[in-house]
């Protein structure tokens, strides 16, 4: 998870950011990069986005048996993925000399650490407690599938942004996206809901922390790096979260396993499948990233199925299909 595992996120890119990927290959080009040069740069950032996307989706439905299996609250699961990811992210930062000059140059700039702040809670608390409810009234891949929404108010961001109306492909990808959600929620039978009402609540909940995970970090990440502040942020959101829910009051009762699968949650789930997401936007561009992202629905759907034993209607696949359809239609 970008997000959300912190994930969830930057998985959906606002027009002005893949504008800049663009802009970013198209420098690199003109600087004389030769084409097989440049071939095997798009091919690698394809691949890491790729691996990112199934670590992503993989580690929903992991989470998902965590909580089955081990009784373990998400919001215990958000304090732990918060405090641990985090120092990971900032070690990261501190590899390069230039991230070394970001982590400290950022303490002197107030206004951008208030930013940092309001990314901590906007984005990365929202998002973490959402994807993990909604994870456990429902399963990973309705979660991530209703986190997918979130483009549409990205779409709704961007369009009041530049003062400009939809255009005829993003009005369509809403309208699909709309029919989907419906499906996934209803099975097709306006009558009733075919998903516990948090569980809705929650998946709904998650798309609008996905939104804000795309728009809130955009401007210190620019001046700051993406490790510096995601590791500052998560820093921050974890510490908040602990205070508030205390989750040394709700250990579970975990064995050998558990901890093994839970470090693998961290460092593969959370930290590694951001930073190889974010080197695919690096070099295969945001918006090649945002289509090869849809990987991470369809992993988690696929995994859902085989290892966790659930089973979905004919209206739920139409409608994850119509969601995923969205997402082409609206990067």
């Amino acid at each position: 998870m970008w997000a959300q595992d912190g994930r969830e996120g930057t998985r959906v890119a606002d027009s002005e950011t893949r504008g800049a990927g663009r802009a970013e290959d198209l420098a690199e080009a003109r600087r004389g990069e030769g084409d097989d040069e440049r071939r095997r740069r798009v091919r690698r950032g394809i691949a890491a986005t790729l691996v990112g996307g199934t670590l992503w989706g993989l580690n929903g439905t992991v989470s998902k048996w965590l909580m089955d299996t081990y009784a373990i609250d998400p919001l215990w699961l958000a304090c732990l993925r918060q405090l641990t990811a985090c120092w990971l992210f900032l070690a990261a930062a501190a590899l390069t000399q230039r991230g070394r000059a970001q982590l400290r140059g950022v303490w002197g700039s107030p206004r951008d650490l208030l930013a940092i702040l309001g990314v901590s809670v906007g984005a990365i608390l929202f998002s973490q407690v959402a994807y993990l409810e909604a994870i456990h009234w429902t399963n990973s891949a309705t979660a991530t599938i209703m986190q997918s929404l979130g483009m549409v108010l990205v779409l709704a961001y961007v369009c009041l942004k530049m003062r400009r109306h939809p255009r005829r492909r993003e009005i369509l990808g809403i309208a699909l996206a709309l029919v989907g959600t419906f499906l996934v929620a209803t099975g097709g039978n306006p009558g009733q809901l075919s998903l516990p009402a948090e569980g809705l609540a929650w998946g709904l909940l998650c798309a609008g922390a996905a939104a804000c995970l795309s728009i809130l970090p955009a401007r210190p990440m620019a001046r700051w790096g993406n490790f510096t502040v995601n590791g500052l942020a998560f820093l921050c959101s974890g510490i908040m979260l602990t205070v508030a829910y205390r989750p040394w009051e709700h250990m579970p009762a975990l064995d050998a396993a558990a901890v093994v699968v839970l470090v693998l949650c961290v460092v593969l789930g959370t930290f590694g499948a951001y930073a190889l997401y974010l080197q695919g936007v690096k070099d295969a561009g945001s918006m090649r990233a945002s289509l090869l992202g849809t990987i991470e629905p369809v992993t988690a759907t696929v995994a859902t199925v085989v290892w966790l034993q659930t089973s979905f209607g004919a209206a739920d696949i139409a409608g994850f299909a119509l969601i995923i359809a969205m997402v082409y239609l609206t990067a």
